[in-house]
């Protein structure tokens, strides 16, 4: 089982590219919501969530898509979908 620590982890080095505010990313919790605080623009989120799903070999329905504004977020449906798996 992957711990949350992995996630978050692996979640920052898929957002870093993304990413238009160092400092939020710097400081980035669970709470850091991607839009607001990182500055990810709405056509590179989805960016985001394709290489999540490539990274995890996942498939994040619109559902979850919708939900997945903060890294807390990002972090659970990604639990889900594996437990899924």
């Amino acid at each position: 089982m992957i711990s949350k620590q992995e996630i978050i982890e692996q979640l920052k080095t898929i957002v870093k590219p993304y990413v238009q505010n160092q400092e939020s990313f710097d400081a980035l919790t669970e709470e850091t919501d991607f839009i607001n605080d990182l500055k990810i623009n709405s056509a590179n989120l989805v960016d985001v969530i394709l290489d999540i799903e490539e990274k995890y070999n996942i498939i994040i329905d619109n559902e979850s898509m919708e939900k997945m504004i903060n890294v807390k977020a990002a972090m659970e449906i990604v639990a889900i979908k594996l437990a899924e798996k």
